[in-house]
């Protein structure tokens, strides 16, 4: 029996014989034997050839909850969950330390009093001077803190990938399980208009519109996630600034490995133009064919009843009874006039042809212009509207003829279900940094079942409806789209028959203060010096006609049928404004002002982009190419006259001509 053999029959001496045997003296065998016993964070023992413990540490007490007494002899097996012991994994780790000398291995390890933890177990082979197998040496580490920790960690960068890796349109982020803010990634900022500074711990019931969070609808939906998994939600809901935009939701529970919630994961994207568009989309084909075949043909016939309703209006001896046939054929005739441009309103809409002017609205302006351009038809019903809006100016960014044509729309359609003598009501407020209009009606009112579908194109609500006053069903489509270009909302809402109706139209407030340059809008400038100005136009007649106006006004003039020709006349002439047109053939707009730019002799020109279209997007292009100013075909006189004042500031504040 060797040394280990005998200390496994009993002899608890024997690990201070086989320290004595690995050592090379007795001394260094003592001073090895209490080092090993000060180790208090380490778990450090010997095992026989079998596995049985022949001696223990302080810190294996402290780790495992065995005395020594109470642990040597014993199989080290016990250490090991019964998972482990039944599949042989005690036997296999010392198999694998016999034939490699040393094994390693991570994984659950059990104390005394029943509880587990994890553990790092390095096992080494410990061998005689003959190469014979003596036993094994053990360290075992208390790892469970650090996997906590890496755990944690773990969850916490797998996060931040899906944040990073995440689709840059949509906003990501999650919440606790009450429902406030804990992250926020760079196309929530960018769709919600709030840094991450700003947000975080915050509740998210801030993004919903005021009528859903005050209904409960955030908490809802966080008790439908914790039920199901998951919900999903399309609707309106709020930027920072107070605008609105028409948002897909998706929020999901997030549990732990216990089942405990964690959270939520929230998805939202902006879909408010994928909204109109398919709006749109679904209705084009039935407007395409109804358009063409009424639309386009009325136009004639309506025009020729016109002029001779017109002619009629001229005689002065018709009888009475003629005369009333021709009031009415021109009231009918009005009314169809008005349904033939609403028609054409819509098909342009949905072709994506309407082209806003935007400027800024005065608010009681609008309201103003409107009742009196529905007056014709609110008077012939002997009814009154009244409006109330705030004493203080409130500014909209919007088309002033669209808008009232909005109103307008709004008015005929309370005046209409409305009985004769009726008063309509005309409120306006600032409610959240929109301005907001509502018209009242003590009319029929609107079923529930049709609120939702009366703005959809030829839909109509025919109860309460006077006979002969039906419509095509387009004038609330059209109202709901022109508000919608204006990033506005409009809807409707009734107590029911019998209770009249509300139509809210919001529309967002302008900026404090208009930016000049991206609405394509100058103000009115004073006289100015004399400029040298180089007009690049293809089309002759408009390089002509414009180039007299600007020598008209006293500015030296250059023309240049093509860009090729500016860049000859520019080097000599240095001119202080160049007018570009942008779609000339060979060398268009943006090649020419890149060339333009390149020559030392234009440092300090003014560069104007002159183009028929000016939506924002055409804005853009043009400023990102490089043009200090954007100029929609055919250019109103003060706004070429303001293009001139600051051309001519340009140049007095870059020091002289």
């Amino acid at each position: 029996m060797n040394q280990l053999d005998a200390s496994s029959s009993g002899d608890h001496g024997g690990h201070a014989r086989v320290q004595a045997e690995a050592a090379p003296s007795a001394t260094v065998g003592v001073d090895y034997s209490s080092l090993v016993q000060a180790i208090s964070d380490y778990a450090i023992f010997l095992l026989d050839a079998k596995g049985n413990i022949v001696s223990w540490n302080v810190g294996a007490q402290k780790l495992k909850g065995y005395t020594e007494s109470e642990i040597v002899g014993q199989h080290f097996s016990r250490f090991y969950t019964e998972e482990a012991v039944a599949r042989g994994w005690p036997t296999y780790e010392l198999e694998q330390a016999t034939l490699s000398g040393r094994f390693e291995d991570e994984g659950w390890r059990v104390r005394k009093d029943g509880t587990t933890f994890w553990a790092n177990v390095v096992i080494t082979a410990v061998r005689n001077a003959a190469g014979e197998l003596t036993g094994f040496a053990k360290i075992t580490r208390d790892l469970t803190a650090q996997r906590e920790y890496l755990e944690a960690l773990r969850q916490s960068e797998e996060r931040f990938r899906l944040l990073v890796d995440s689709v840059k349109d949509c906003a990501i982020f999650m919440l606790d399980p009450q429902g406030f803010v804990v992250s926020w990634n760079s196309g929530a900022a960018r769709i919600k208009g709030y840094t991450h500074d700003e947000i975080v711990g915050r509740h998210f019931s801030l993004f919903y519109v005021p009528e859903e969070a005050a209904a409960g609808k955030p908490a809802r939906e966080l008790a439908i996630a914790r039920q199901i998994g998951t919900v999903e939600d399309e609707g309106w809901r709020v930027r920072k600034d107070g605008s609105t935009f028409w948002a897909n939701v998706i929020i999901t529970a997030v549990y732990d490995e216990a089942r405990r919630l964690r959270g939520f994961a929230k998805i939202t994207r902006d879909l408010t133009e994928r909204r109109r568009r398919e709006e749109l989309e679904r209705s084009s084909e039935r407007l395409r064919e109804f358009l063409a075949t009424l639309a386009h043909e009325l136009r004639n016939p309506l025009a020729s009843v016109r002029n001779a309703v017109g002619t009629l209006q001229m005689e002065t001896n018709l009888s009475p009874v003629v005369a009333r046939a021709r009031d009415l054929i021109d009231r009918q005739v009005t009314h169809l006039t008005r349904l033939v441009d609403d028609l054409l309103d819509v098909g342009r809409i949905m072709s994506d042809k309407v082209e806003l002017r935007i400027s800024r609205v005065d608010l009681a302006e609008l309201v103003g212009r409107a009742i009196e351009a529905a007056r014709p038809f609110t008077d012939s019903r002997e009814q009154r509207v009244t409006a109330h809006v705030p004493e203080d100016p409130v500014i909209i960014r919007g088309d002033m003829t669209r808008l009232v044509q909005v109103l307008q729309n709004l008015l005929h359609n309370a005046s209409k279900f409305s009985p004769k003598g009726g008063v309509i009501e005309v409120q306006g407020r600032v409610d959240f940094r929109m301005a907001v209009l509502e018209v009242r009606d003590p009319g029929c009112g609107i079923p529930v079942r049709s609120l939702d579908k009366i703005f959809e194109l030829f839909a109509q609500e025919k109860d309460g409806q006077n006979v002969g006053e039906g419509g095509l069903g387009i004038g609330l489509t059209l109202c709901k789209s022109l508000v919608e270009m204006h990033g506005g909302s409009i809807v409707a809402s009734s107590e029911g028959p019998g209770h009249g109706s509300t139509f809210t139209l919001s529309l967002p407030l302008a900026p404090s203060q208009s930016d000049t340059t991206d609405s394509g809008t100058l103000n009115a400038a004073p006289e100015v010096q004399p400029l040298r100005i180089l007009l690049i136009d293809d089309n002759r007649d408009s390089a002509d006609s414009l180039a007299m106006l600007l020598e008209l006004k006293g500015h030296e003039v250059r023309t240049a049928y093509e860009g090729e020709q500016a860049l000859q006349i520019a080097p000599r002439f240095s001119p202080h404004l160049a007018l570009i047109d942008l779609a000339m053939p060979k060398m268009d707009g943006y090649a020419t002002l890149a060339a333009m730019r390149a020559l030392p002799e234009t440092a300090r020109t003014m560069y104007a982009a002159m183009t028929g279209f000016g939506h924002a997007s055409d804005l853009d292009r043009t400023r990102t190419a490089g043009f200090h100013a954007h100029l929609v075909k055919p250019v109103e006189m003060a706004v070429l006259d303001a293009l001139l004042a600051k051309a001519d500031g340009r140049l007095s504040g870059s020091g002289g001509r």
